[in-house]
């Protein structure tokens, strides 16, 4: 059994109401749906929230719905215990069912960046390299290189946030982009996941210990979760170079 599960809450801090915005003429969280339905491999989409808006348009997908319960719903809840919360609800099903949870597809209903096509190449790449933990996608963001990121420090100045010498000798580096080569982030978009990465959750590596230790990636361009109302556009450049269109999914 593949089961996907998206994560959507109510209340957002940073932009209210982002995971119905619309975005190219439909709500945001409606493409991480789609994705997940469309997806060859995917025999069941679950979508866990306390939205009733966002359990609407599930239902009328034909997506399942996990009411999360309030302390899981916070902006202190953390994402993992979210998606663990919802993984125990599945694998509860499957007993009943005397199916087995092969792989969890993760996703979130802010993060419109996935295609179908993307789910299914997770699948295949778990079930042929039967030592990785999960795959997931990545986007290289070259200017958020850690070796670019500051701090204040307590007279207010910006200090490195990492010291240089974490990458070698302070006077080899310099300032270009890419200096140290492709920085990939997890973008968000999707995690393909062995169902031991949430059952061992505390031994997964920070900062998404769903994704567990032995990471695959499955490498765009763009990728984005959204949590400002600035970065719609960026989004929406990405739907519509990846085919999708008011009129076209």
């Amino acid at each position: 059994m593949i089961s996907a599960l998206l994560l959507g809450r109510k209340n957002s801090v940073g932009f209210p109401g982002k995971n119905l915005y619309p975005v190219v003429g439909r709500p945001l969280a409606l493409y991480p749906m789609l994705a997940a339905l469309n997806s060859k491999y995917v025999d069941e989409v679950y979508l866990s929230t306390d939205d009733e808006r966002l359990m609407k348009l599930a239902k009328d997908l034909g997506v399942q719905v996990i009411k999360r319960p309030p302390e899981l719903c916070t902006k202190e809840a953390l994402g993992e215990d979210a998606y663990l919360h919802g993984y125990q609800i599945l694998n509860e099903k499957c007993k009943m069912k005397n199916v087995k949870i092969e792989l969890l597809v993760l996703l979130f209903c802010n993060a419109p960046t996935v295609l179908a096509e993307q789910i299914d190449k997770g699948v295949e790449i778990l079930r042929s390299r039967p030592e990785a933990d999960s795959a997931v996608t990545v986007s290289a963001y070259n200017m958020w290189s850690p070796l670019r990121a500051r701090r204040l420090n307590s007279n207010g100045y910006l200090d490195p946030f990492v010291p240089f010498e974490t990458f070698g000798d302070p006077k080899s580096l310099n300032c270009d982009r890419d200096s140290q080569g492709n920085v990939f982030f997890a973008d968000m978009g999707l995690s393909v996941v062995r169902a031991r990465c949430l059952k061992n959750l505390e031994e997964g590596l920070l900062p998404q210990k769903w994704m567990g230790s032995n990471i695959l990636p499955i490498k765009q361009w763009g990728g984005c979760d959204v949590d400002f109302e600035w970065q719609i556009p960026q989004v929406e450049f990405w739907l519509r170079k990846h085919g999708f269109s008011e009129t076209k999914t």
